[in-house]
């Protein structure tokens, strides 16, 4: 079934009881996702899926805060510096929120476009960061080996450091899309409909 959703406003800062009880479940995800990544040293992060379900969910708003709440919590409980990559979570949600408010996460064309743009919110927003608290790395093995092989052929850091971020965040956010519209499409329309006591869920069947 596919369904077409509707909020009045994609910045609303009413949240119901649904999307309040997501914010844990989103941080969980997101907490589990980033914990699997390091221990088994992917090339992907995979710590925004519950960032980008709830905000195709709940809105920008709700996924944003979802995102920052997470590295805050990573932050104070594995790795401190994580603490200031809240922003870039923040952006992704938003990213992801606005997209699936203007239709464009049901389908996997859309979905694709919808992690190109997330990967590119979260590259424009980390790249300085990793600038200023990393000397321009991400502290992903495969993204800084190709930061270590962009200086090494002339590249300035900064470029250097956004190709690191390319690599890295645009395949992860693309593959976390996919895995959110499998999740998001499957879920029933009464079940969606929970999370904005406003919104108009229409079939397009």
């Amino acid at each position: 079934m596919n369904s077409k959703k509707k909020f009045n406003s994609p910045w609303s800062l009413k949240f119901n009881t649904a999307a309040l009880v997501l914010i844990p479940a989103a941080v969980g995800i997101n907490y589990i996702g980033k914990l699997f990544s390091g221990m088994l040293h992917l090339p992907l992060w995979l710590d925004s899926i519950g960032t980008c379900l709830a905000a195709c969910l709940a809105g920008p708003v709700l996924g944003a805060l979802c995102g920052a709440i997470n590295n805050i919590i990573y932050g104070l409980t594995m790795s401190p510096i994580s603490t200031v990559y809240a922003l870039s979570q923040a952006g992704i949600g938003i990213a992801v929120g606005l997209m699936a408010y203007y239709g464009k996460m049901k389908n996997t064309g859309g979905a694709i476009v919808t992690g190109i743009l997330a990967g590119f919110a979260a590259v424009a927003i980390s790249t300085p960061l990793n600038m200023m608290f990393w000397g321009g790395t991400t502290g992903n093995v495969w993204g800084d080996a190709a930061y270590a092989v962009c200086l090494a052929n002339g590249m300035s850091a900064w470029m250097a450091s956004t190709i690191d971020e390319i690599i890295v965040d645009v395949p992860d956010k693309l593959v976390t899309i996919v895995i959110v519209l499998g999740m998001y499409k499957s879920m029933p329309k009464s079940l969606l409909s929970l999370y904005q006591s406003n919104a108009k869920i229409e079939s397009l069947d």
